[in-house]
């Protein structure tokens, strides 16, 4: 049974990002702050924003940068970021946005699987980029360093350049924007394929109920290499010509002292963040009556804590929820609507449509005439769902249905009043503190070490109720490998998000008659009696 969001569908313009959010400012809006850069307080107007924006296209197009091309974007958030991002788009190349904390061998994959011909970097990142650069046959001076480094060009000389934007001509609707790397619901990270109608139709689709205003300054402190940060932050705050506060990384104090000066009024967090405001006691050592209102994304926010939140700050929280194939957002809470409950993730936002589906018989699941349904497997369709997996055919067909939902991965359930509540996950990714860790790239890294014999990674709650990653671990006959050992092996090798946090050795990992890991099995051997 499809449901469909309680909102009318709302139409979604034909037209590139750049053109959505930059070709009919007004006059009036052009002076106003666009970004701030919350470490110095410095300023930067539309007017001015859109000029860098132009500067960096031209000076990418007379480096032969244009449609077809793919540029890689590999940095903290920072206004620098937010030029370099929508001066890629506007020169018509593709973006493929790099996680801060990739390792080297992180970075190679991705460029090796999106074919970027360009690294757009800062100097704290730039040795890693550079060792990917060179796997991948780059010369140094594919390789710019936004912030200034002897041999690369910067973001400075880009725009000293002073070189036209070019005329680009595409099609909105199937011309590729944007190459996030997700793990979807299994296996390594892909390229998800969002075009510049997918971006454009999550902001129209979303803004409404999402509710920031041109007099909002938000504080963006998750990072615009995220899909999250990307749409929700940094282009709705943009489309709404809000002043958007950017912070390259979280630190508690910094945060609480950019919101108390700069006077923040939205302000999106990670679950994580929501648990500092609502429990640690130097909070309150700050003024932060300027907030209206808290948003949380990118992993399910506890309802107790939004709670405490909201009354410790006497603001509004809300969710959402979504993932990097949706652009990301499907449902979120409507800002006006207090009665919303805390713990649900809000209704389906305009133009999409949804089903829950029987995991175990793929029969649909009805929406109840009151209370709540049966829980199911979440599908989604809408115009914001992604084109299809770059080069993976096979991954586009099990995301995707023949008539365009989307497989989420997640179990939910739906109310009579249309409120969806995440319930449980069908997919095996682990998501901490709103990154995605795919257990099957730790369990090969852990099966690539030669004292162990088999692995098994699977997510469990720590002592603060954060979901990490848990390797149950069989080593070969008469060795010794301590837990320790094993978690500094994984350190190694992967992003600082991607590390084992816990390790238990057993003799036998469980599996099914067809080799499947028995993930549940091993999640009630974590689970204390």
């Amino acid at each position: 049974m499809v449901f469909r969001s309680p909102y009318p569908d709302v139409e979604i313009p034909n037209l590139s990002v750049y053109d959505f959010l930059f070709g009919s400012i007004r006059e009036d809006e052009l002076d106003s702050v666009a970004t701030t850069d919350g470490a110095t307080g410095a300023e930067l107007s539309y007017r001015e924003l859109i000029a860098r924006i132009d500067a960096v296209a031209g000076a990418l197009a007379a480096d032969g940068i244009g449609v077809g091309s793919v540029v890689a974007l590999h940095s903290p958030n920072s206004p620098m970021f937010v030029a370099a991002f929508h001066g890629i788009l506007r020169s018509g190349a593709t973006v493929t946005t790099i996680n801060a904390l990739a390792t080297a061998d992180d970075i190679t994959s991705q460029l090796a699987d999106s074919g970027a011909t360009r690294v757009l970097t800062v100097t704290a990142l730039l040795g890693q980029a550079l060792e990917a650069s060179r796997r991948r046959g780059l010369p140094s001076e594919a390789v710019f360093v936004l912030d200034g480094a002897d041999g690369h060009r910067s973001f400075a000389d880009l725009l000293e350049e002073r070189l036209p934007a070019p005329d680009v001509s595409f099609d909105p609707v199937t011309h590729v924007a944007v190459l996030p790397y997700s793990s979807g619901t299994t296996a390594k990270p892909k390229g998800v394929m969002l075009t510049h109608r997918n971006l454009v139709a999550n902001v129209v689709q979303a803004g409404p109920q999402i509710g920031v205003s041109a007099d909002d300054v938000v504080l963006a402190v998750l990072p615009f290499f995220h899909i999250y940060g990307m749409t929700v932050l940094l282009n709705l705050a943009l489309a709404a010509r809000a002043t958007l506060v950017t912070m390259p990384r979280f630190e508690l104090i910094e945060f609480l002292r950019i919101i108390q000066d700069l006077r923040c009024s939205y302000v999106f967090v990670a679950p994580p963040i929501a648990l500092a405001l609502a429990k640690h006691p130097v909070v309150d050592e700050y003024e932060l009556t300027s907030l209206r209102v808290i948003m949380s994304g990118a992993a399910p926010l506890d309802e107790a804590v939004a709670g405490m939140v909201a009354t410790r700050l006497a603001c509004r929280v809300i969710q959402g929820y979504g993932m990097t194939e949706m652009s990301p957002v499907s449902h979120v809470h409507d800002v006006t609507r207090p009665e919303t409950p805390l713990g649900s993730v809000g209704v389906a936002i305009a133009n999409v449509e949804c089903r829950l589906v029987d995991p175990m018989t793929g029969d649909d699941i009805e929406v109840p005439t009151s209370g709540v349904s049966e829980p199911g497997e979440l599908l989604c369709r809408g115009p914001n769902i992604m084109v299809g997996y770059l080069g993976n055919e096979e991954a586009t067909r099990e995301a995707l249905t023949p008539d365009g939902f989307l497989r989420t991965g997640d179990i939910a359930t739906v109310s009579a009043e249309g409120y969806v509540t995440i319930v449980d996950r069908l997919k095996e990714l682990i998501k901490y503190k709103g990154y995605q860790v795919a257990p099957a790239e730790l369990e090969a890294l852990l099966l690539s070490h030669p004292l162990i014999a088999d692995a098994a990674v699977v997510g469990v709650a720590d002592a603060e109720g954060e979901e990490v990653p848990k390797a149950f671990v069989v080593l070969q006959p008469a060795v010794e490998l301590t837990e320790a050992e094993v978690i500094a092996f994984v350190a190694e090798h992967v992003a600082p998000y991607k590390k084992v946090r816990q390790v238990e050795m057993i003799d036998t990992i469980p599996k099914s008659s067809s080799g499947k890991i028995l993930r549940k099995d091993l999640r009630l051997l974590a689970t204390p009696s």
